[in-house]
C-alpha cells in the first residue's frame, strides 16, 4: 500500500466501496443460507415419508412367530 495521505473524499469513497461489498457478500450468505434450509427441508420430507411407508407396511404385515428348533424338554 501507497503511504500517502489520502484526501477526506477519497477516504468517502473507501468506505462507501468496502460497505458496499460487505453488503454484496451478506446477501450471498444469507442466499447460500436459504438454498441449505430449503434442501434439508425437501430432504427431511423424503425421508419422513419412506419412514412413514415402511411403518404402515410393517403393521400391514403380520407378526410371524419364529419357528426354530426349541429346547427339548426331559422327561
Amino acid at each position: 500500500m501507497d503511504d500517502e495521505p489520502k484526501t477526506a473524499a477519497e477516504m468517502k469513497e473507501i468506505r462507501l466501496n468496502r460497505k458496499r461489498a460487505q453488503d454484496a457478500e451478506g446477501i450471498k450468505a444469507m442466499a447460500e443460507i436459504a438454498a441449505a434450509d430449503v434442501a434439508i427441508r425437501k430432504r427431511t420430507a423424503r425421508l419422513r415419508a419412506l419412514r412413514l411407508a415402511k411403518e404402515a407396511a410393517d403393521l400391514a404385515k403380520p407378526i410371524a412367530a419364529k419357528a426354530g428348533p426349541g429346547r427339548k424338554k426331559s422327561t
